[in-house]
């Protein structure tokens, strides 16, 4: 930050830090409900094993969850039910980011008062911007005291109770229009979450500091989480059962086992093939852009990238399936039932299909395979309300995600290979793709290797965050991904006809 910002600035922005964390003796003394020999036992515990304090902090939190989520199931369905999930976040919050859970409770509780002050017409509108005020004074607060640091602070979990805010905005919007009978597109394509009164103060709270997901998420709809509270998602209001309820405990240890196999796997494989330097990644040059590394042939050296990409990943995999199976437990995880009594499903926690994401034939699947309830905030709140626009959805998604020059670099790159995948879809895909045939035909399996192909060398800089190694790494891959895709919308545009339809 010192090279790019001016003296005055330093000046003016330390000033305003200095008066924030004047009140952190005060936010320090609402940290309530962590006993202090529970921290001193993390501690030892941390010592012992050689894990830092706040990682170890965050997968214990990770795992209290599930004792959590099956207290939750034995909840009798209510009040009792939001005050658990609403006091037990609070208190995984306490557990892993200490005092800074404050700004999870001041987001949510100015949040409320706009809903109950602010007609939906409006709230709408001025929630999300504050939102997006919030969240991004928070992510360049964190950039500017530790500039690529990946320490654990409050900006995680307010990225999640910034998409179930944001998405509750446009719920009771949407809510008010259909009860209003007013026709409206959008909210007509999003009436299954509308929701069509404000939530007493204490379900609010229940919803947005709900602990199963208030770690890692997922962010899924205000509607699905009072359905499990209240008994409705498997109860009708005569008592009787929707349909045969279905066990919970394979939907629940799945999950658990496979977040288990993705930890080990994250632990072993980042390991073997780091991606940052171990000893000091936010200072020393990163493994990939050692001289040592550049001097290897240059297939070895995407070799060894893609790997240590597939490994990374292995983290977000832990964080999603362990939330997931933590949901299961007490159903909020369960789809419901349809009109005719049959199972829908257990998709409404689940925030990736790893064999899908791993396996995608474009980057549509990708994107839609990938940390999935953020995708449908995106599509449903971002891209829908703004006519189906790429441009503002992806924007709103690198934005969300912090300042960094890497997510920038990759987000914006996407549409670059959404291009090429749809010309490529209309010209050659019915020349070569098997009638009736899925992805594994022979083009299918082209379409995977393509996709995965382009999109390893695309989303490196989301990983090194700053733009001079985000550069230098595509500098030393002579960005091909950028190359080909130009070259390949050029030549498929101008050269290759679309085929008639006595030709497919």
């Amino acid at each position: 930050m010192e090279r790019v910002l001016p003296e005055a600035a330093h000046a003016v922005i330390g000033k305003a830090i200095d008066f924030v964390y004047s009140y952190g003796p005060m936010a320090e003394s609402t940290v309530v409900l962590v006993p202090k020999f529970v921290e001193h036992y993390v501690e030892q515990l941390a010592e012992s094993t050689g894990f830092d304090v706040e990682t170890l902090d965050y997968t214990l939190g990770m795992f209290l969850c599930y004792p959590l989520g099956l207290i939750m199931y034995m909840l009798p369905y209510g009040k009792l039910k939001h005050i658990f999930s609403f006091l037990l976040g609070a208190f995984l919050l306490q557990f892993t980011i200490g005092k800074q859970w404050v700004h999870q409770m001041i987001t949510s509780l100015a949040v409320y008062f706009m809903f109950l002050v602010l007609p939906p017409a409006l709230a709408k509108k001025v929630v999300p911007v504050f939102l997006m005020v919030y969240i991004t004074l928070g992510h360049l607060h964190r950039q500017y005291i530790n500039y690529l640091g990946y320490d654990m602070d409050f900006t995680g979990p307010q990225m999640v109770i910034t998409i179930k805010l944001y998405a509750l905005a446009y719920n009771l919007y949407d809510g008010h229009l259909l009860k209003k009978g007013i026709e409206d597109r959008a909210a007509k394509k999003c009436a299954p979450w509308a929701v069509t009164e404000l939530p007493g103060l204490i379900e609010f709270l229940g919803y947005t500091f709900c602990f199963a997901t208030v770690l890692a998420g997922p962010a899924y709809e205000y509607k699905s989480y009072a359905a499990a509270c209240d008994g409705s998602l498997l109860y009708k209001p005569d008592g009787k059962a929707r349909g045969k309820i279905p066990s919970n405990i394979l939907p629940t240890l799945k999950p658990f086992l496979v977040s288990l196999v993705c930890m080990g796997a994250f632990v072993v494989g980042s390991g073997k093939f780091p991606l940052l330097d171990p000893s000091d990644p936010q200072t020393f040059t990163p493994v990939i852009l050692t001289d040592t590394f550049l001097d290897k042939p240059w297939v070895n050296r995407y070799a060894y990238q893609w790997l240590a990409l597939f490994f990374v990943r292995q983290k977000y995999y832990f964080a999603w399936k362990n939330a997931e199976g933590a949901n299961n437990i007490w159903y909020a995880g369960f789809e419901g039932f349809d009109a005719d009594g049959n199972v829908k499903g257990w998709g409404n926690a689940c925030n990736i299909d790893i064999i899908a994401f791993e396996t995608a034939p474009n980057v549509k699947t990708l994107s839609a395979m990938w940390n999935m309830k953020t995708a449908n905030w995106l599509s449903r709140y971002i891209y829908i309300r703004t006519g189906g626009s790429l441009a503002a959805t992806y924007g709103m998604s690198a934005f969300w995600h912090g300042f960094y020059p890497g997510y920038y670099m990759f987000f914006m790159s996407v549409p670059l290979i959404t291009a090429c995948e749809r010309i490529g879809r209309k010209k050659l895909t019915p020349r070569f793709a098997s009638k009736g045939g899925g992805k594994w035909t022979p083009w299918g399996l082209v379409a995977i290797l393509s996709t995965s192909f382009v999109v390893e060398y695309m989303v490196c800089p989301f990983q090194l965050l700053s733009f001079d190694w985000a550069v230098a790494n595509w500098k030393s891959h002579l960005f091909f991904g950028h190359i080909l895709c130009i070259a390949f919308f050029v030549v498929i545009s101008n050269f290759v006809p679309t085929p008639k339809k006595k030709e497919v």
